[in-house]
């Protein structure tokens, strides 16, 4: 019995050298032993964590175990602060968007960062874009992380090039003064005013307004606005209904609202794939945009009108 006892320790030993080494170098880890519930886990720095959104006491546990203080959420959905709390830990709640990092974000992030209390776990909602795009924040207003550094993890976590805003907020962070962090230290939520239906529609129809933009302009970019591409408009508009799904407000509505919102969703990603699939405007796949375009008025008219409704 002793000789697979001594194997087993000395595996054990060989496993926290190599990940001790690791993080000597501050090189980000995947994390292969997080439980199930949370998904693209990395030990980003010795101070900093990224991942899923934590879900059931398995994960809340898991993230104590590892020494996480602090829980920072970038994702839309009201977070779990109760199940938190009953593992000893606190939520700061800073929402997002999938187009880029706010100023006013930035300078929060960098305060959880400087200001609070770590390690910490930052966490969208399937911890491959904002997430780890708001871990990279934290590591450049902390950790003396360069932007060059910051840009190499998303790429290492699977932030997607389609999400430019993402990487152009790490490339051009710069960090807010002491002044700033002192002011913001006290004024973090645990959970922050989610973003209403109302105003969610509101911010589609703008997207939806370059998409007809682009439309008149043949499906490529509108006249003075050369930074306006179809297949990113109709990406953010996709993930935004993807959002709306997870809020409380439509949790509450009737499933058949659920299901439109879900119906919009698809009918937005087959129009960005329509125009990636045709490699840019002209000639006939101008009849398959203005068909898939179509489809995503019709079908977020449909959601409108439920909405008045209801």
């Amino acid at each position: 019995m002793k000789k697979p006892f001594a194997l087993l320790a000395l595996a054990a030993a060989l496993t926290f050298w190599t990940t001790a080494s690791l993080l000597a170098a501050d090189q980000p880890v995947p994390l292969t032993n997080a439980p199930s519930a949370l998904h693209n886990v990395f030990r980003v720095t010795p101070r900093v964590l990224s991942g899923s959104q934590p879900e059931g006491d398995a994960a809340f546990a898991w993230l104590a175990s590892q020494g996480v203080k602090t829980i920072v959420s970038v994702d839309g959905a009201r977070p779990d602060v109760e199940a938190a709390r009953r593992h000893g830990l606190r939520y700061v709640h800073l929402p997002v968007g999938y187009d880029g990092v706010p100023t006013n974000r930035l300078a929060e992030l960098a305060t959880v960062a400087n200001r609070m209390p770590g390690p910490f776990y930052v966490h969208c909602h399937h911890g491959k874009h904002r997430g780890p795009a708001a871990a990279a924040l934290m590591c450049e207003a902390s950790e003396n992380w360069s932007a060059a550094e910051a840009d190499a993890f998303l790429k290492q976590a699977g932030t997607s090039a389609d999400y430019p805003g993402l990487y152009r907020s790490v490339r051009e962070f710069r960090p807010p003064d002491a002044k700033t962090l002192a002011a913001l230290a006290n004024a973090l939520p645990e959970a922050a005013a989610t973003t209403s239906l109302v105003q969610a529609m509101v911010a589609m129809d703008e997207h939806l307004e370059r998409l007809r933009s682009c439309q008149q302009a043949h499906w490529g970019p509108p006249p003075g606005q050369p930074d306006v591409s179809p297949a990113h408009e109709a990406l953010m508009l996709s993930e935004q209904l993807r959002e709306l799904q997870r809020l409380d407000d439509v949790k509450r509505r009737p499933t058949d609202f659920a299901e439109l919102l879900i119906g919009s969703e698809q009918a937005a990603d087959d129009l960005r794939r329509q125009w990636s699939d045709s490699r840019g405007p002209g000639g006939e796949a101008a009849n398959g945009l203005n068909t898939a375009f179509a489809r995503v008025v019709q079908s977020c008219a449909a959601c409108h009108e439920k909405c008045r409704n209801n």
